[in-house]
């Protein structure tokens, strides 16, 4: 196995521009440790998290299933585990979760509703009126924007996951281990 080359940075690595960001979300996770490599996109990215991440329109299951329909949809294996568990964390059931990377008609409506609208904008590059409406029907006009704003964001993460084999958070590892995922 090659060494990586941009493997997530140590706590005696970190750089002194993103000193704002340590000990916050940034030094929680393998994926912002590995940003840490460009301090710049770190800083900027932080603002962008707080509201794609904690403060959304979605609410916090409807946002998993849009964060594992874009993981699923990059083939990135951390960004599915990391949203495995962190689905299960707000009440999500395996199978539930599971049935987000299947066929739209497997799954709950509300679901395949965000799941239609990440694969629009993976397959087509935006989505379309009646995608448009069923979300803002869903989640309301802040919402639509919030799921585009999510693939968009998580793509991002998933493209340097997948570019820099990050890998999976040690918690996250274990937890996964003690109870496998079983759909």
């Amino acid at each position: 196995m090659t060494e990586r080359r941009f493997p997530p940075l140590q706590d005696n690595q970190w750089p002194e521009s993103a000193a704002a960001l340590e000990d916050s979300f940034a030094t929680k996770l393998n994926v912002y440790r590995t940003m840490a490599h460009n301090p710049a996109l770190l800083n900027a990215w932080a603002p962008l998290r707080q509201h794609v991440v904690l403060d959304n329109a979605l609410g916090n299951e409807l946002s998993e299933v849009a964060i594992l329909r874009t993981g699923h949809r990059l083939g990135s294996s951390y960004e599915w585990a990391q949203h495995v568990h962190r689905a299960r964390a707000c009440g999500m059931s395996d199978s539930r979760i599971n049935k987000v990377r299947g066929p739209l008609e497997g799954m709950r409506r509300d679901d395949a509703t965000v799941a239609r609208a990440v694969d629009e904008l993976f397959y087509e590059k935006r989505l379309s009126p009646h995608t448009q409406q069923a979300l803002v029907d869903l989640v309301g006009k802040d919402g639509m924007f919030d799921v585009i704003a999510t693939v968009g964001f998580y793509s991002t993460l998933g493209y340097i996951l997948n570019s820099c084999e990050t890998p999976l958070d040690d918690d996250i590892a274990a937890a996964l281990a003690e109870k496998p995922f079983d759909p």
